[in-house]
């Protein structure tokens, strides 16, 4: 058993240094010999969990992208009506990018360069399938705009990302009023006109 969780730690200590070094550095100014060191772990050891790089940040990204998407839609249910379903996704979202920074700030590299493959980005578009199906619903009820969904996304979720790197920055602070001010910013973005 002990060594069974020696194991699980120095998966999770390699994707914890997969994440803080591609933050820091990019993807190409991170060798697998500095994941590594950073983890603690021979080089050889990453072999043991990981074909080479690329699988490694691959399986990181669909880690991330997992608990990222488990933590928006813990309260929400497909029984809410499409605004209060956004709003509650919207809102959960906002929280894990502001309280779980680095995690969000990896995924952001990852949807913005092309080092994740495709297969993984595919995984990682199934984890927002509860986002998607409530767009569909909204769309069908005339809701929200008949868009692609992509467009959706990019003016209602990715303006997170902005705001999340210059919070880290320093330049900005969201408060209580900034967020609610973002929420109906995303929402009049999206929503159909009536």
């Amino acid at each position: 058993m002990a060594k069974l969780q020696k194991s699980i730690d120095k998966r999770n200590a390699l994707v914890k240094a997969t994440i803080e070094l591609v933050n820091n550095n990019g993807f190409h100014a991170t060798p697998m010999s500095k994941i590594a060191k950073m983890a603690n772990v021979s080089p050889a050891t990453i072999y043991l969990y990981f074909e080479n790089k690329q699988d490694l940040v691959n399986k990181t990204y669909i880690e991330v992208k997992a608990e990222y998407t488990k933590y928006a839609f813990e309260t929400y249910s497909e029984t809410m009506s499409v605004e209060k379903g956004f709003e509650i996704i919207w809102k959960r979202i906002a929280d894990f990018k502001l309280k779980e920074c680095e995690n969000a700030m990896f995924l952001a590299q990852c949807d913005n360069t092309p080092m994740i493959d495709e297969a993984s980005r595919q995984e990682g578009i199934k984890h927002l399938q509860p986002l998607l199906d409530l767009w569909a619903r909204g769309k069908k009820e005339g809701l929200i705009k008949p868009i692609s969904d992509y467009l959706l996304y990019a003016y209602s979720i990715n303006p997170l990302s902005f705001l999340m790197i210059i919070q880290k920055r320093g330049a900005f602070q969201l408060d209580k009023t900034h967020l609610e001010e973002a929420y109906q910013s995303a929402w009049s973005s999206i929503k159909a006109c009536k």
